[in-house]
């Protein structure tokens, strides 16, 4: 089979890092996989095995100009049989316009919680994008859900007017990378967050958290893996609380999974979360989580049993959760103890992904050539 995926990660172009190893993994499992992203200024086509890898640069507007016709050349130059794209909004607008006339299959791969009354608060701009995902998503041959909560979202607000969505998880590797230490710091409590630094994780939150905590332990520290458009704005809201010295910015790294294992317990305020693959990656870790109620909380963390959750913005909630555990070393080991075992018991039930997703897009290519 010939997959065209369209997507808007840079670090597909970045040989070592976890999502360009996913697209080694899905190109072997479907036998041809060409991929159209955004890509770093100066990024020329790649070949790698059965994965072709077709660059998209240039400043947003013209990129997004440019998306339908370069992928519609793509699907004809090269067969192209079902082309998917990583969201149900510009990226799947443009997938199916392109594909329009030359006989691909539809497939939409929805990664965020864009039903979640959270996203559509942020911004008018994501208001404007469930308008999109309302128009196309009935138009899709197939489409991929990463969790029960994103699956569970659509089927309430579409029925069938949709095909059913599978759900298909992103695939992690279960091994423990080598551990590599912190940068040198005196903190006797650490945490770690890792993500892009935008709205919709609410760093902010974060902050706000710590600010309180640093009242009555000092030298508590925050260790941030991670960049985005919020940076400035993060680090800004960081000296205003008083906060430079018990927060250190680490900036985005490949291997950022590789420091889990030198700090006390992970942090994650986010506003939604489609899956949340870093909580599997702490879980198997063994460090204990403090967490809003978004992603795999519930669906495979219990927020009872296996982390500390709290509701979106619930500063209060969450000070007392970091708190407890602080103060609290057997609560640590418990947590950790149970988030590990649930991580590992979801990995082994999710299977071959790769294969999965193989066999999702050939369905969308078998519904295409059924007759209407």
């Amino acid at each position: 089979m010939k997959a065209l995926f369209i997507s808007n990660d840079p670090h597909i172009f970045v040989p070592e890092s976890a999502v360009r190893a996913r697209m080694r993994a899905y190109a072997a499992a479907i036998g041809e996989l060409h991929v159209l992203s955004v890509a770093p200024k100066g990024s020329t086509g790649i070949q790698e095995g059965a994965l072709n890898l077709h660059p998209l640069t240039g400043p947003k507007l013209i990129r997004l100009l440019m998306l339908k016709r370069r992928a519609k050349e793509l699907i004809r130059a090269l067969g192209i049989e079902v082309v998917s794209a990583q969201d149900p909004f510009e990226y799947g607008r443009a997938a199916l316009a392109a594909a329009e006339g030359t006989g691909a299959a539809v497939h939409l791969q929805v990664h965020t919680d864009f039903l979640s009354p959270h996203f559509s608060a942020e911004s008018f701009k994501n208001r404007m994008r469930i308008r999109i995902a309302d128009e196309i998503l009935p138009k899709a041959h197939g489409i991929r859900a990463v969790s029960e909560r994103v699956k569970k979202s659509m089927t309430e607000r579409y029925g069938n007017r949709i095909s059913e969505p599978s759900v298909i998880p992103i695939g992690i590797a279960s091994g423990l990378p080598l551990p590599a230490p912190l940068p040198e710091h005196a903190f006797t409590y650490t945490m770690i967050a890792i993500g892009r630094l935008e709205t919709e994780k609410r760093i902010e939150d974060m902050l706000q958290v710590l600010a309180r905590i640093r009242v009555h332990y000092q030298n508590t520290g925050l260790f941030i893996f991670g960049d985005g458009r919020c940076r400035k704005a993060i680090m800004r809201k960081a000296g205003e609380l008083g906060l430079l010295r018990n927060v250190v910015f680490l900036g985005h790294r490949h291997d950022a999974r590789r420091y889990i294992e030198h700090v006390h317990s992970f942090i994650q305020t986010s506003a939604y979360e489609g899956y949340g693959a870093t909580y599997l990656e702490v879980a198997l870790a063994r460090k204990p989580i403090v967490t809003t109620d978004v992603g795999l909380v519930g669906e495979v963390f219990s927020p009872k049993t296996d982390v500390l959750a709290c509701a979106v913005g619930d500063i209060e909630c969450l000070t007392r959760q970091v708190s407890r555990l602080i103060e609290d070393n057997p609560l640590r080991k418990l947590l950790a103890d149970a988030a590990e075992i649930a991580a590992k018991k979801h990995l082994e039930s999710v299977g071959d992904v790769p294969a999965r997703i193989a066999a999702d897009l050939a369905a969308a290519v078998q519904k295409r050539t059924l007759p209407a």
